[in-house]
């Protein structure tokens, strides 16, 4: 019976030390949008923490809940940045079969960039009780979840939010950015066409008008927030000159950045070692090194 019941008290501490997560809450909780947007807090041990709100990739039509999600949050609470990852919306499946947003609005922008502004706006207004520092908190993102990314990073002070009745006088420019293997362009010939197709529309309903606006490397600003960048050269699925664009948008406004290109890994592999070359599951200690540096400096 003794043995039994350590056992237990083992089995649950170790599940507490590894990917221990705060309940899940519906960020439009008691709002005017009535939506259901769920974000998990992995919290780190201490308080003033950094912390990274993870938006996991799908083109927008789905979300990568485990290894963008879940093994990514799991790795940055291990190296003590807490983690909060997003379950933003997405157009789902069925819009991905039928085309019934030709009728009918569905999921579409700026759904998403609410869903990472109000996240914002959550966390910082409750830091302390999740022990974060409020002036550390960035927003990593894998694939189209990099590209919410890089929207969050440069569309900050777009007023979506008083779309659904939300005002707020908290800074919702994030402290820094990483798009990992992103989406970045809906204009250049390295378009991710499944991409665009989830967070702009369907058929002639999209405009060269509407494909600029939310093209990253068309509306970098100089007063970006630091950016880490990472891609791979035989990814097979976002082709790598998305990641090349933006670089180099932000190399032309001086914006504080890292871009690391691997000529291996491939894409989708988030943090985990197997779904990766040697080469790219690099990046991991990459990131870890740029962004305590970054604050480092401003001490």
């Amino acid at each position: 019976m003794k043995l039994n019941r350590f056992i237990l008290v083992v089995s649950f501490l170790l599940i507490a030390i590894s990917g221990f997560s705060q309940k899940s809450i519906n960020i439009w909780e008691d709002t005017d949008c009535n939506k259901k947007v769920k974000l998990t807090p992995y919290l780190a041990e201490g308080d003033n923490n950094i912390a990274v709100i993870v938006c996991p990739g799908g083109s927008y039509f789905w979300l990568d809940r485990k290894t963008e999600g879940i093994g990514v949050a799991e790795w940055l609470q291990s190296n003590g940045i807490s983690a909060f990852v997003l379950e933003y919306r997405v157009v789902g499946v069925p819009a991905f079969i039928t085309h019934y947003r030709l009728l009918f609005r569905g999921i579409r922008f700026p759904d998403m960039l609410q869903d990472i502004l109000r996240s914002i706006q959550l966390i910082r207004d409750n830091a302390n009780q999740y022990g974060i520092n409020p002036n550390k908190l960035g927003v990593m993102g894998f694939s189209a979840g990099g590209h919410l990314a890089g929207m969050s990073g440069e569309f900050f002070d777009t007023d979506v939010l008083s779309l659904v009745g939300i005002k707020t006088s908290t800074s919702l420019k994030p402290d820094f950015i990483a798009p990992i293997y992103p989406v970045v362009s809906f204009v250049n010939k390295s378009t991710h066409k499944r991409s665009q197709r989830g967070i702009l529309g369907e058929g002639h309903s999209i405009s060269k008008e509407m494909k600029d606006s939310l093209s990253l490397e068309r509306h970098v600003r100089s007063d970006m927030p630091p950016t880490f960048l990472m891609n791979c050269v035989d990814d097979p699925i976002v082709k790598y000159h998305n990641s090349e664009l933006l670089d180099s948008a932000m190399t032309a406004k001086d914006v504080n950045h890292r871009y690391i290109q691997y000529k291996t890994g491939g894409h989708g592999f988030g943090a985990t070692p197997e779904k990766t070359s040697e080469e790219a599951i690099g990046w991991r200690e990459e990131f870890l090194n740029w962004v305590k540096f970054i604050f480092k400096k401003e001490q």
